[in-house]
């Protein structure tokens, strides 16, 4: 029994975790459940991870901060080796997010002045209509 608390002490519970990454243990149970980070269970069926993902979860909310989706961030694991850096295999997929967001705001700009333009076209006109010099 002392052995098998012993080998338990080297991983990190879930509130462990929680605590070194900044992601709650919701958050964490999901992203296992995602498939994006794996734990192995206590005897008494807890949660517990390898240090090493908490690399792994700073990682996820970093690429979650640039607004890729979890299902992305899956397929981007494997161009992380490096914490500063990605790897040249991320490149394709964030360039097609790129583009994506670049169109979405795009159409939002389109939106925008188009909004700005039926307000301004309702502004109030002074009476008797427009003057003009002569």
């Amino acid at each position: 029994m002392a052995q098998a608390s012993r080998s338990e002490r080297q991983f990190l519970r879930v509130g462990d975790l929680a605590e070194r990454t900044g992601a709650s243990p919701r958050m964490l149970r999901h992203y296992e459940n995602q498939g994006l980070i794996d734990a192995q269970r206590s005897v008494s069926g807890q949660r517990l991870f390898d240090p090493i993902v908490v690399d792994q979860v700073r990682h996820i909310r970093m690429l979650l901060g640039a607004g890729l989706p979890l299902r992305t961030i899956s397929e981007l694991l494997d161009c992380i080796h490096d914490p500063a850096r990605l790897e040249p295999c991320a490149v394709p997929l964030l360039m097609e997010h790129l583009r994506d967001h670049d169109s979405r705001i795009a159409e939002l700009i389109s939106t925008r002045d188009a909004l700005q333009g039926l307000i301004d076209s309702s502004a109030p006109r002074p009476p008797g209509g427009a003057t003009q010099e002569r």
